[in-house]
């Protein structure tokens, strides 16, 4: 018999079967909260800072009240991590606003939702790392908040069922000509040997796992160029790559049933992939 697992509900680990909500939380109401997802290898986090510093940032530019202190979640996230029974996982942490009668407004004094699950870690397979993944393109039809990491994901569900339905790892998202991200990914190209990053707007989410590539290319030294990237420019690419908390870094061949370069993981994925691996918390090592 399956164990059922231990998820945390407002100050209390329970069972998930046993994890309930009002039907008036805001957050089923209106999609009124933040999430974050915080990797986990050898059950230690990685980049736990800067996940923070993004929850902090979403939680700030919702105006939903920050229910711990830094040290506060620190601990929660430890003891989640804890919980789980096995050791690649993948943490998630919603907050929405909280439980209030339907009123588009803010509602006042309510107490902010919070809850958390850790799930197996899915990492890329070997055969996507050997040979990379097809992806496929769309206009960018979500709101001008994209860089709030908010619950009201319906634009990115869509945007990633187009992928889905062509048995792609990812849609790859351009709005009035020039690249934003992926449905659920950031996205990097590649030119000359230097890596072409979009622009930190309101348009893409400021990833983790893309400062964590883009600061990883200054160590190996790589050239990057952080500027608006055209669609041409990304068809015309040497070399494309998604980048998230669960992808890490994962080589795109196949854009829009087009060869992305040779039609096969490039040197600077290559140089870049083994250098991310160094980089993940190792067994019996500090965080």
């Amino acid at each position: 018999m399956v164990q059922d697992p231990i998820v945390y509900l407002n100050g209390e680990f329970l069972p998930l079967a046993q994890a309930k909500i009002p039907v008036l939380d805001r957050g089923f109401i209106f999609g009124d909260g933040v999430y974050e997802v915080v990797p986990v290898f050898h059950r230690q986090p990685f980049r736990m800072k800067e996940h923070l510093q993004r929850l902090e940032n979403s939680l700030a530019a919702t105006r939903i009240r920050n229910p711990k202190t830094l040290s506060e979640w620190v601990l929660l996230f430890q003891e989640m991590i804890d919980h789980a029974d096995f050791d690649q996982q993948a943490v998630y942490l919603q907050i929405t606003r909280g439980v209030a009668p339907r009123d588009h407004a803010f509602p006042k004094n309510t107490e902010p939702t919070v809850f958390m699950m850790a799930v197996p870690l899915k990492s890329p397979t070997q055969e996507e790392i050997a040979h990379g993944v097809a992806c496929v393109s769309s206009e960018d039809f979500r709101w001008h908040r994209c860089n709030i990491k908010s619950i009201s994901l319906l634009g990115n569900v869509l945007l990633r069922q187009i992928s889905a339905e062509a048995d792609a790892t990812e849609t790859i998202l351009f709005r009035d000509g020039y690249l934003t991200e992926g449905s659920s990914a950031n996205v990097l190209a590649v030119k000359n040997g230097a890596i072409l990053a979009p622009p930190e707007d309101q348009y893409i989410l400021p990833g983790v796992s893309l400062d964590a590539v883009l600061g990883f290319a200054a160590a190996l030294d790589i050239p990057v160029e952080q500027r608006p990237i055209t669609r041409t420019e990304v068809e015309c690419a040497d070399e494309l790559w998604l980048t998230s908390s669960g992808k890490e870094v994962l080589a795109v061949t196949l854009l829009d049933g087009k060869p992305v370069g040779h039609g096969k993981p490039g040197d600077l994925f290559k140089k870049m992939w083994l250098y991310y691996q160094t980089q993940k918390p190792q067994p019996h090592t500090q965080p």
